[in-house]
Order: structure tokens, then C-alpha cells, then sequence
């Protein structure tokens, strides 16, 4: 990977970590249409770090009060009940699902999922659920309203997002929607979720990059650093875009570019 590639990956991370569309899936198809080897599966959960750390800047005093108070409520059953003790139950919790799949099938993941045709079918399965729990979803619950019960429901569906093409954030947004959770309440609970198992992912794969078979060292920092910039500015223009617009744009979206990947891969445009 040169200096070029690096900068396109990165800043498309930076731009569909955090918009329902699938940000995994983009790191495989850009390259595909460009003519470009694929970048791995280690590339592409370092990279995310940097969409990570993007969370960790902009939802760091939320983050904090969550942290201090859950591990508070650990002695003090009392805390317990607090909204910060229930946010942090619900994301530990719910990220057990996705950390234990993502260990038993690490090598389906890496390999077999990263097909072209799998990722345009779960971009169009996952858009039409997004859309019907957009049409579905009651939307009258606030942040406040979460519950650890909720929190595990979520990280279930976060499970899903193991798949290239699902989108971490479009399948907890959805099941958010489908609990009943406004669009920025299932958004914001959805970035907080994601901060484990993306940590953990890429950190995990950091012992592969530069090892002689994936982008390099350089490479992938360069693109880390962009998707932080990029991915920051992200989070803030969507949080903002969901308190007044629906969803359906990144529907129609996945659909048409889930369509359109098919007809390549089937004309034997691109290789699937």
C-alpha cells in the first residue's frame, strides 16, 4: 500500500465508521473498484482505532462518569441504579457477544466473510431492517430510559457487525430503534458500545500489521491518523443529522450499492 491509498483508506474510514452503512465494507470494495489489493483484515481493525479514539475524544466526560461510576457500583449496589452504572453495565455486557464470536470465528471472518457478494447481500438485508425499524421504531425513549437490558439486546445485534457489509452502527442503531430508542439516543449508545469491542479488535491485530503480508507500518498509521481527523468531525455531523432526518437515505444507499455489486461481481466486473 503507498502513501495514496493510505490516504483515500483513511479517510473513508473516518467517513462510514459511524454512518449505517458499514465502514468494513467500504475498506473491501474502494479497493476492489480501484484496482487495488485488499487491504486484510488486520488493516482494517487497526484503522478503526482511529475512528476509536475519535469516540474517545468527543465522548470523553461521558465515558469518564461511566467508568468511575460502574466500577463504583461494583461495592455500592445503590450506584447501581444510576444512569452512568446502567450505560456501563449495558456496554460490558453487551460486549460479550461480539468478543466471544469474534474469537471462534476469527479465521470465517478474516477470509470467507470478506467476499464481495456476502458484504452487497448484508448491505441490503441490513438496510431494509434499518428501514423498518425506522418506520416501526416508536422513538419515544431518551438515553435516559436505557437499561442494562437494553444494553445487552444491542450488543447482540452488534454481534452481527462481525460480517462485512452488516455496520456496527446500522444494526444497533436498528435494534435501538426497534427498543423504542429515539434515532440520537440509539446513535449515541451505539458509538459508546462500540468502544471495547474496537479497542480490543485492534489491538488484537496490531501484532499483524507490517509483517510482511498486509499494508505496512506506515501505511496503516497514516490512514489511522486520518480516520481520527475525518471520524471526528463524522460523529458530530451525524448526531446532528438524526435529531431532524430519518434514516432512509443510508437505506437507499446500502440497497443501490448492494444492487450494484452484485451486477459487478456477476458480469465479472470486479472479483467477488
Amino acid at each position: 500500500m503507498d502513501a495514496f491509498q493510505a490516504i483515500v483508506l483513511g479517510i473513508v474510514q473516518g467517513l462510514t465508521e459511524f454512518l449505517p452503512i458499514s465502514s468494513t465494507a467500504h475498506l473491501r470494495i474502494v479497493p476492489a473498484f480501484a484496482g487495488w489489493e485488499d487491504p486484510g483484515a488486520a488493516f482494517t481493525a487497526v484503522v478503526q482505532l482511529g475512528t476509536m479514539a475519535a469516540v474517545l475524544l468527543y465522548f470523553r466526560r461521558d465515558l469518564w462518569n461511566i467508568t468511575t461510576v460502574t466500577l463504583r457500583s461494583i461495592r455500592d449496589p445503590e450506584l447501581r441504579r444510576t444512569l452512568d452504572a446502567r450505560l456501563g453495565w449495558g456496554i460490558v455486557i453487551g460486549t460479550i457477544p461480539i468478543a466471544v464470536l469474534g474469537v471462534l470465528f476469527k479465521n470465517k471472518v478474516e477470509t470467507d466473510a470478506r467476499q464481495l457478494t456476502l458484504i452487497a447481500i448484508a448491505l441490503i438485508v441490513l438496510g431494509l431492517i434499518l428501514e423498518i425499524a425506522e418506520r416501526t421504531g416508536r422513538k419515544d425513549r431518551d438515553v435516559e430510559s436505557l437499561s442494562v437490558r437494553d444494553g445487552v439486546t444491542i450488543g447482540v445485534a452488534q454481534a452481527l457487525a462481525l460480517i462485512p457489509g452488516v455496520s456496527r452502527s446500522g444494526s444497533t442503531i436498528s435494534a435501538g430503534l426497534f427498543l423504542g430508542l429515539n434515532r440520537a439516543a440509539a446513535a449515541r449508545f451505539s458509538f459508546l458500545l462500540s468502544v471495547p469491542a474496537v479497542v480490543l479488535s485492534g489491538l488484537f491485530e496490531l501484532k499483524d500489521v507490517g509483517d510482511g503480508n498486509g499494508a505496512g507500518f506506515g501505511p496503516t498509521l497514516l490512514a489511522t491518523l486520518l480516520a481520527f481527523i475525518v471520524g471526528y468531525a463524522s460523529i458530530a455531523w451525524f448526531l446532528k443529522y438524526l435529531t431532524r432526518h430519518p434514516v432512509t437515505v443510508f437505506v437507499i444507499y446500502r440497497v443501490v450499492l448492494g444492487a450494484a455489486l452484485l451486477v459487478l461481481v456477476a458480469t465479472n466486473v470486479v472479483d467477488g
